[in-house]
């Protein structure tokens, strides 16, 4: 074997990775969670038909102050209750990456998840 040769198969196999990485994260897509409406207490079905993969991103839109978003899981989406930790967003227009499996959002203002303002998302 010609010296170097371990180096260069190095180089193409980092290139190679480089290049499947840079492919996964051209795909993933971007989603405004209820499109035009944004976040609201009509946005729960929002996600029905549509196909999620890891990576993708959703887009939560509403005005800063009269909702929220927080990351729970599924024990948390079931009781519309925030466990400790969970990560919460309050910008108004917050960016979440889905990953994958099942990733739940509610929204915590007092009433708001139990109206109906949570989801469910599964990401192949």
């Amino acid at each position: 074997m010609a010296q170097g040769s371990g180096s260069a198969r190095a180089v193409l196999a980092l290139v190679l990775l480089c290049v499947l990485l840079h492919g996964e994260l051209a795909e993933s897509k971007v989603y405004t969670v209820g499109d035009r409406g944004g976040w609201t207490l009509s946005s729960g079905g929002w996600s029905r038909g549509k196909r999620f993969r890891a990576g993708d991103v959703l887009l939560f839109k509403y005005g800063r102050g009269a909702h929220n978003v927080v990351a729970v899981n599924a024990a948390g989406y079931r009781s519309c209750s925030a466990p400790r930790g969970s990560r919460t967003y309050s910008s108004g227009n917050d960016r979440v990456t889905l990953s994958r499996g099942t990733n739940y959002f509610i929204c915590s203002i007092p009433g708001h998840c139990g109206a109906g303002m949570k989801m469910a998302i599964n990401a192949a």
